[in-house]
């Protein structure tokens, strides 16, 4: 049987340690020997299923030995009885002199920033590490340790009810699991991408990941229901104050935003504004059961949406002139071409609609946009490549080795390369 040192210190087998999880003493020497240690990897498990905003349910840290040995591992069950004092965590994760170590946790980072109060300033998470490394940009955890490290590990409790009590010994391992070899994972990137002289990168593009919240603005989240382009000006309008509407309701009822009323339900009433319930019985998506229980709200909204300020429309967040599709796709092909090169993900670089940003702006002889690929390192990678190509300095062929090469247009001299 293998054996494990506990955050408390004491020594006891990986099967009965998986049985129980930290309390405040335990706690407390765990977060003393993250502390020494300089760094602390972490994951959560949560449950959003029926609820406007995710339930944490389980947090597991884990942190270097003493004695350099296996990691010593603790995991902290917010929803126990008595709850643990998780504060030691919370102060480990905001102190600037503790590396958090994650794996895709943007949604980790914004939980326990809601729940624990937390600001991370030092932030390395593996996914994006593994992208500057050329494993891609979406590489999961399991995978990343065997191409890494070697290792397999099982994911047979990933889908089940943490929010449930008590959890099973089945739960615990798996939750065990996933931070037993984060430090290691984390090593292992750092030093690939030390060795590529893409550290700073990474880790820039962590920064926005430590920053993620799940705190969205009422106002503000009408422009994520699709489609508003086709919408009047005030009918626009009328969407903020549907949206804005549906979301403090959801918010009160603790309800996922869809319960409350569908997306394109909300855009075809901004369409329709209707005024009465007989109005609204005509809209596909809204049972009798919605407009019995909501409807007097819902025309309370389209009524106050059409009082307010029209919101013109936005240029650039549509598709984008037709005419301009071939210019993007020949950006996207020089992107990829270089990124395979590079052994980046494209993603990293540019998307579709930055691209078609920058295909806009020098059509229009306009500013050069700000977006991300004109910026920094990617810049140096192809942004500046690609701004020569779109300006006509130079051409694209396609080499021997079929790799698409950038050459000097005859009677042109390349300036942003």
């Amino acid at each position: 049987m293998a054996r494990r040192q506990d955050s408390a210190g004491a020594t006891r087998s990986t099967e009965a340690h998986d049985a129980a999880t930290a309390d405040d003493a335990e706690i407390v020497a765990f977060a003393e020997q993250a502390r020494a240690a300089g760094r602390i990897a972490i994951d959560t498990e949560f449950m959003g299923e029926g609820r406007y905003r995710s339930l944490l349910c389980l947090v597991q840290v884990a942190t270097d030995s003493a004695d350099g040995g296996a990691p010593l591992i603790a995991l902290a069950d917010p929803l126990s009885e008595p709850a643990p004092d998780c504060q030691p965590l919370a102060d480990l994760m905001t102190d600037p002199a503790i590396e958090v170590v994650m794996h895709a946790g943007r949604q980790d980072t914004a939980l326990l920033r809601r729940c624990w109060g937390c600001e991370i300033t030092n932030f390395f998470d593996t996914q994006v590490a593994a992208a500057f490394a050329g494993h891609g940009a979406q590489a999961g955890y399991g995978n990343l340790l065997e191409a890494v490290l070697g290792l397999k590990v099982s994911k047979s409790a990933s889908y089940t009810r943490w929010d449930q009590r008590p959890l099973s010994d089945e739960q615990l391992s798996y939750a065990r699991g996933d931070v037993d070899h984060l430090l290691d994972l984390r090593d292992a990137l750092a030093e690939r991408l030390k060795e590529r002289g893409r550290l700073d990168w990474a880790l820039e593009e962590c920064l926005p990941i430590a920053a993620a919240t799940d705190v969205r603005d009422p106002r503000e989240v009408w422009r994520r229901l699709g489609k508003t382009n086709s919408l009047s000006a005030t009918q626009r309008a009328v969407a903020r104050e549907l949206a804005a509407w549906r979301e403090e309701t959801a918010i009160s009822d603790d309800k996922p935003v869809g319960s409350i009323v569908q997306d394109p339900a909300m855009i075809e009433i901004a369409r329709r504004q209707p005024h009465s319930l007989g109005d609204l019985r005509d809209i596909r998506g809204l049972h009798e059961g919605i407009i019995r229980r909501r409807g007097e709200e819902i025309l309370a909204a389209v009524k106050l949406g059409e009082a307010g300020e029209p919101i013109p429309s936005e240029g650039g967040r549509g598709g984008g002139d037709p005419r301009e599709q071939p210019l993007t796709s020949l950006a996207d092909a020089l992107v990829r071409t270089r990124t395979r090169t590079a052994e980046l993900a494209p993603e990293l670089v540019a998307t579709r609609s930055d691209l078609q940003a920058i295909v806009s702006s020098v059509r229009r002889s306009d500013p050069e946009p700000d977006v991300k690929t004109l910026r920094g390192w990617r810049r140096d990678v192809v942004g500046a490549e690609l701004l020569d190509l779109l300006h006509g300095r130079t051409t694209l062929a396609v080499g021997d080795d079929l790799r698409i090469e950038a050459l000097p247009r005859p009677g042109a001299t390349p300036k942003n390369g």
